[in-house]
C-alpha cells in the first residue's frame, strides 16, 4: 500500500523540509507566528489583598451590636417622625460627616439588621416596616420587643442558630458557642466576635437573666408575656453645641519604649491592700478586662503596675495622653478617676466607661454609653462573667474602630477642640 502523502495526512509540506521538522521549517513556523498578538501578562495578585478581601466578604453577621445600629433608625424616627429623610440632612442633624468611615458603617450595619433601607451613597434613607415598629414612641412595649427580636436575633442566621440551640438553657461557655457557629458557616476567625455580638444583643433585649445561680437565655415568648402593655416615651437628649477652642499641652518628659498604640490603661479606684476598692479593682482588671481582651493586641496596665522610674503622677498623665485605649471604672465615685478621665476626654481618644451597679452614673456622663457591672451578688456575678467580658470586648472594638468618633461630653459639645503635644496637633499622639 502506498504511503499517504503529507497533504493527505493533513500536514502542510514546506519545501526543503522533512515534514516541517528541519531547522528551516521551524524558522518558517516562527515567521508565521510573528503576526499573532501576544496575550497580556496577568498581573499577580497581592496575597495580603486577597486575604483582606476574603475576610471582608466572609462576615455573615453585622459588624456591630444591634443597639449601635439602632441609633441610626432612632435618629430617623426623631428627626423625620419615621418618614424617609435625605442622607445629608440626617447626618447634618447628627453633626456627623456623611462620608466618614463610622457614618458609612452605621448605615451598613443598620441595613444588615433590617432596620433601614438605602446604602451609604443613597440620597434617601428610610425605615423598614419593622424598623418603624422598633423605634416608634407610639409602639406598645410588647410589639416593640417582638420587632427588635426579629431584627437583632431572628433575622441573622448565625444569631438565630445560637438562640434556637440554647433558649431556655444555661449559656454555654464561649468556646462551645463558637463551635456551634460552624453549622452557620461562620469563618473561624470571626466566631469569637460573633458570639460577643450575639450575647450583647441578647442582653440589650433583656433575654439574658440569672436564674438559680446561672445565666440563662430566656425564650422570647416569656419575655413578651412579661413586657408591660403601655408605651414608654423615650427621654429626649440635648442638642450638641459646637465651638472653637484651642489648647496646647507641653510634651511630657517621660521616656519609654512602650508601644502606646497597643496599650490599654485602666483608670480605677485602687485603694489600699485588702480594701473593698482594691478587691473590686483587681476583679475588674483580672476577671473581666484582661479576659475580655485575651488574644487581642492590648497590653492592659493599671497605675500601680507601672514600674518605670519617675514620678507616678507624671507617668499617669503620660498614659492618659498616649495610650491607644483607656478603660475607666467609675465605681465608688473616686475623685482621682474623674480627674484622670477628664484629661482623657479632652484628648478625644478611645475610652470605654464601666461602673458597678448601685453607683449612680454622674450627670455629665449619663447620656453616654457605660457598662454596668452587677457585683452585689457574687454568685450572680460568676454566672454573668462571660456576658460582661463580651460587652467589654464589643465596646472596645467599636471605640477603636478606624475613623470612630469620640463619644464624651467634651468632644460632643466642643467639636473643634484642638490638642497639641509638643507643638504638634496629633490625636494619635
Amino acid at each position: 500500500m502506498a504511503k499517504a502523502s503529507n497533504a493527505e495526512a493533513g500536514e502542510a509540506e514546506v519545501p526543503g523540509t522533512d515534514n516541517g521538522s528541519s531547522t528551516a521549517g521551524r524558522r518558517v513556523n516562527r515567521v508565521r507566528g510573528e503576526g499573532k498578538q501576544r496575550k497580556p501578562r496577568r498581573r499577580k495578585s497581592n496575597p495580603d489583598n486577597i486575604a483582606r478581601r476574603a475576610r471582608e466578604t466572609s462576615r455573615v453577621f453585622p459588624a456591630a451590636t444591634f443597639s449601635s445600629a439602632l441609633a441610626l433608625a432612632e435618629a430617623i424616627q426623631q428627626h423625620s417622625a419615621g418618614q424617609p429623610i435625605r442622607r445629608l440632612t440626617l447626618f447634618e442633624k447628627l453633626n456627623r460627616s456623611p462620608e466618614s468611615g463610622p457614618s458609612r458603617m452605621m448605615i451598613t450595619n443598620s441595613n444588615r439588621y433590617g432596620l433601614t433601607t438605602g446604602g451609604y451613597q443613597a440620597d434617601v434613607l428610610e425605615l423598614t416596616d419593622l424598623g418603624k415598629v422598633a423605634t416608634s414612641p407610639e409602639t406598645q412595649p410588647r410589639e416593640r420587643l417582638a420587632a427588635r427580636f426579629k431584627l437583632a436575633i431572628e433575622g441573622i442566621p448565625a444569631f438565630k442558630l445560637l438562640y434556637e440551640k440554647n433558649k431556655g438553657q444555661r449559656v454555654p461557655s464561649p468556646e462551645v458557642l463558637r463551635d456551634m457557629l460552624a453549622a452557620a458557616d461562620v469563618p473561624e476567625a470571626y466566631r469569637k466576635e460573633c458570639v460577643e455580638v450575639f450575647l450583647e444583643n441578647l442582653k440589650f433585649l433583656g433575654l439574658l437573666r440569672t436564674v438559680a445561680g446561672a445565666e440563662r437565655i430566656i425564650p422570647i415568648e416569656q419575655a413578651l408575656e412579661e413586657a408591660p402593655g403601655t408605651a414608654v416615651l423615650p427621654r429626649g437628649r440635648p442638642e450638641p453645641v459646637t465651638g472653637q477652642v484651642e489648647l496646647g499641652l507641653a510634651k511630657t518628659t517621660q521616656k519609654t519604649s512602650r508601644d502606646w498604640k497597643t496599650t490599654c490603661f485602666l483608670i480605677a479606684p485602687i485603694g489600699p491592700d485588702g480594701s473593698e476598692e482594691r478587691k473590686h479593682s483587681d476583679m475588674v482588671l483580672e476577671a473581666l478586662i484582661s479576659r475580655a481582651l485575651e488574644g487581642e493586641k492590648w497590653d492592659v496596665i493599671r497605675a500601680d503596675q507601672i514600674v518605670s522610674p519617675g514620678m507616678i503622677s507624671g507617668q499617669v498623665i503620660d498614659y492618659l495622653l498616649r495610650s491607644g485605649l483607656v478603660i475607666a471604672d467609675l465605681s465608688f465615685h473616686n475623685p482621682n478617676v474623674f480627674y484622670e478621665l477628664a484629661i482623657r476626654h479632652v484628648m478625644g481618644k478611645p475610652t470605654v466607661h464601666l461602673i458597678r451597679k448601685g453607683d449612680a452614673i454622674p450627670f455629665d456622663l449619663k447620656d453616654f454609653r457605660t457598662i454596668n457591672i452587677d457585683t452585689e451578688d457574687k454568685y450572680e456575678l460568676v454566672a454573668k462573667l462571660d456576658t460582661y467580658r463580651a460587652e467589654i470586648a464589643n465596646h472596645v472594638r467599636e471605640a477603636v474602630s478606624e475613623g470612630s468618633e469620640p463619644s464624651n461630653p467634651v468632644r460632643t459639645f466642643a467639636k473643634d477642640l484642638v490638642v497639641t503635644l509638643g507643638g504638634k496637633s496629633d490625636r494619635s499622639a
